[in-house]
């Protein structure tokens, strides 16, 4: 697991490989991942869109932006946390992926960006 805290969120990562949605020949890799966002700060939080950077081994770089994390802009509040899955497909068995959550603090709707750390997605096959 791979965690950072920035602007008093921690944000945690878990990847997944993903067999049974993917096919090594024609060069389709499904990988799943797991964040867990925890709010460290004494405000409660909104999380209102995402900037995500996608790499291929192959050389090919994709963004991706949009609103809230799978299909919500969750709040969360002081001490609590927000955990969701979602997905990312690759042209390479190894990859990674970096960003930003945009966030708002809600007393005051003051808007930050919390940094999402750089975590990589390897199939298993390719650590032999």
């Amino acid at each position: 697991m791979i965690s950072k805290i920035s602007e008093g969120i921690t944000i945690s990562v878990e990847t997944y490989y993903q067999p049974e949605y993917s096919n090594p020949v024609s060069s389709e890799f499904m990988f799943a991942y797991r964040i867990t966002i925890e709010n460290n700060n004494i405000f409660p939080v909104q999380l209102l869109s995402r900037h995500w950077f996608i790499y291929d081994s192959n050389g090919t770089m994709r963004e991706v932006e949009g609103e809230g994390v799978v299909g919500v802009q969750p709040q969360i509040n002081p001490g609590e946390s927000y955990q969701y899955v979602s997905g990312c497909n690759l042209r390479s068995e190894i990859g990674k992926m970096s960003g930003t959550y945009q966030m708002e603090n809600v007393n005051n709707k003051k808007g930050f960006n919390v940094i999402i750390p750089s975590f990589d997605m390897c199939a298993p096959f390719k650590l032999n």
